[in-house]
């Protein structure tokens, strides 16, 4: 009778209680599920020993709740580290994707490092603002606002930025040119050399400054054409500035111009490089010293078209470079003279 009972139930054994006890099959998926147990909190103690990022030894102090990495100096708390990379979109369009936002510029009177209440009037889901959450939100970007302009060194950069913005805009010069100007203006605010004097006029001046010295072919009458003070100010702004802050503007080159003059006559490009070359020869020679850069390059285009048999007028060329007639015939006489002594 015992011999068909153990057959009929071969995975189980009677005990003298008679509950049943788990046969050496079942014992073996027990000890599989313990061993994976323990694999896990194995695993959870050398994730709580080992760092994250190098992988090295983590120390904990007994009375501090974050553990330090003996190798790479991590610190790293009981809350879970995530170390994924989450994209996000700055500007909310949707377009490409980004893990940080615009980088900093001196166009900016905080750099572009504060933050800024979007102006659109929806929660985190897209929904729709009540009336009274839009209210509390445009009274909150008032607050903003005047929190980021509440001393008058942040009013004055603002308005300052905002005109080199403005005339470099106009005047079609790069942004390297424009971060430029912008460190030139902070520099001259810093140092005191914007008191006493029109904002309007130093931010010209540090826009002048910052095309001289990045090559950027702008005279002081075009650069004065566009700001909203008198020419003689800002020259009177840009000689205390340059002086003060000890800049290193190199001498403006004539032959910077020459480009930009031709294609506004439409001169040939055998006109054009002639002229580059004469204007050389006079650079070389002292002529340009104590003139006017774009009347050396105006006299030297039209000191080209002559002898290049190109019809072009002095009148033409004066229209396009802003000086007079009178300048053009005083000035290729002595720029075909050089000529004729390097000849020699």
């Amino acid at each position: 009778m015992n011999e068909r009972i153990n057959q009929e139930r071969p995975d189980t054994v009677s005990r003298k209680n008679g509950t049943d006890v788990p046969s050496s099959s079942e014992t073996g998926d027990g000890q599989s599920v313990t061993d994976s147990v323990s694999e896990e909190n194995e695993d959870e103690r050398h994730s709580q020993t080992t760092c994250p990022e190098c992988h090295g030894r983590l120390r904990r102090a007994d009375d501090d709740v974050d553990a330090v990495c003996d190798d790479c100096g991590l610190v790293v708390s009981d809350a879970t580290l995530d170390t994924n990379i989450k994209l996000y979109t700055p500007d909310g369009t949707g377009g490409q994707d980004s893990r940080v936002g615009p980088s900093s510029t001196n166009l900016l009177h905080d750099k572009g490092l504060s933050t800024v209440i979007g102006w659109q009037d929806t929660d985190a889901k897209g929904n729709a603002l009540s009336g009274e959450q839009r209210q509390q939100m445009r009274r909150l970007r008032q607050w903003d606002e005047r929190f980021r302009r509440r001393s008058s060194a942040d009013r004055n950069l603002m308005h300052a930025l905002g005109e080199i913005n403005r005339m470099a805009s106009a005047l079609g010069v790069p942004d390297s040119t424009r971060e430029t100007a912008g460190v030139i203006y902070r520099r001259a605010l810093a140092d005191g050399l914007v008191r006493g004097r029109a904002v309007e006029s130093v931010a010209t001046a540090a826009l002048y400054a910052a095309s001289r010295m990045n090559g950027v072919p702008r005279s002081i009458d075009e650069v004065s054409t566009v700001s909203r003070v008198e020419q003689i100010r800002v020259e009177r702004a840009y000689r205390h500035v340059s002086r003060e802050l000890g800049l290193e503007i190199p001498p403006t080159d004539p032959r910077s111009f020459i480009g930009r003059i031709a294609s506004d006559v439409e001169c040939t490009d055998a006109t054009e490089q002639e002229a580059r070359r004469l204007a050389g020869i006079a650079v070389e020679n002292g002529v340009h010293s104590g003139k006017h850069p774009v009347g050396i390059a105006a006299g030297a285009l039209y000191a080209a078209a002559k002898q290049c048999d190109e019809s072009l007028r002095q009148a033409d060329i004066a229209h396009a470079t802003d000086v007079s007639e009178m300048t053009i015939r005083n000035r290729y006489p002595e720029i075909l003279a050089a000529t004729d002594t390097e000849d020699e």
